[in-house]
């Protein structure tokens, strides 16, 4: 479990999130939603330690991680993956070699453990017999599964997704939430993932909290966020189910 306790962020004389408390348990989907600029963003890098927080406290189960040293930090760090918005796999390296960055960055283990593991995680995500492919002899979904890939190499604890689904079609990208959500379920992950995607929330939010201009301004489930009273949300909400019609009109 992630513990975010009265997390308090700035830059310069700019307040970006203000009081943020919330609890993100293992085994479910963590979402954070909220607008562009609502400081999501900032959030999931505060918690990851990408960026130093002004006050407040984040706990990585009884782990103090914000009052961490580098060396302390980077033992916590052995037991996180990430998935970044635009997959951010290495160009010049083969799928094989994604993966296993992770592996020949983290552990001692030999050269063959390495090569087992890389394929048991492109096998767990559906890659197949695409171990010597280069990122640009792939299409965008399964870059986001090499990435998925390369993100539990290390069997992590703690799985932090920033806009998993950024380009994909709307098919690929239901294919990668429920990947997502299985993998969180297998492993008991503490999963959290930051997106604006109306469907995601839907399908897969298990817990959701919604960030307006830098506060938690709700809290609670995908059964709970339509009938919601917090007016910030249900403006969301409507803005994004307008824009997919509006889409969905043009194409």
């Amino acid at each position: 479990m992630i513990s975010i306790k009265n997390l308090n962020k700035s830059f310069f004389d700019k307040t970006v999130l203000t009081d943020i408390t919330v609890d993100f348990k293992p085994g479910i989907t963590n979402l954070i939603i909220g607008q562009s600029g609502s400081g999501k963003t900032v959030l999931l890098k505060s918690i990851v330690g990408l960026h130093n927080i002004d006050s407040g406290e984040i706990w990585y189960e009884d782990t103090l991680f914000n009052k961490l040293d580098f060396a302390e930090k980077k033992r916590i760090r052995s037991e996180i993956g990430m998935l970044f918005q635009g997959s951010a796999l290495f160009d010049s390296l083969t799928v094989e070699r994604n993966v296993r960055f992770p592996l020949d960055m983290f552990t001692e283990k030999s050269s063959e453990e390495k090569t087992d593991r890389v394929n048991f995680c492109l096998n767990r995500v559906n890659i197949i017999n695409a171990n010597n492919l280069f990122p640009a002899e792939l299409s965008g979904g399964m870059k986001k599964r090499v990435a998925i890939a390369r993100a539990i190499a290390l069997n992590p604890k703690y799985l932090f997704c920033d806009e998993p689904n950024s380009g994909l079609d709307p098919l690929t990208a239901i294919l990668i939430d429920d990947l997502i959500q299985e993998l969180t379920e297998e492993y008991s992950m503490t999963t959290i993932i930051n997106t604006h995607d109306m469907n995601s929330v839907m399908e897969i939010g298990e817990k959701i909290i919604f960030i307006s201009d830098g506060r938690k301004c709700w809290e609670g489930n995908k059964n709970e966020i339509l009938n919601s009273d917090c007016k910030p949300l249900n403006d969301f909400v409507f803005a994004n189910s307008l824009a997919k019609k509006i889409k969905e009109a043009a194409s």
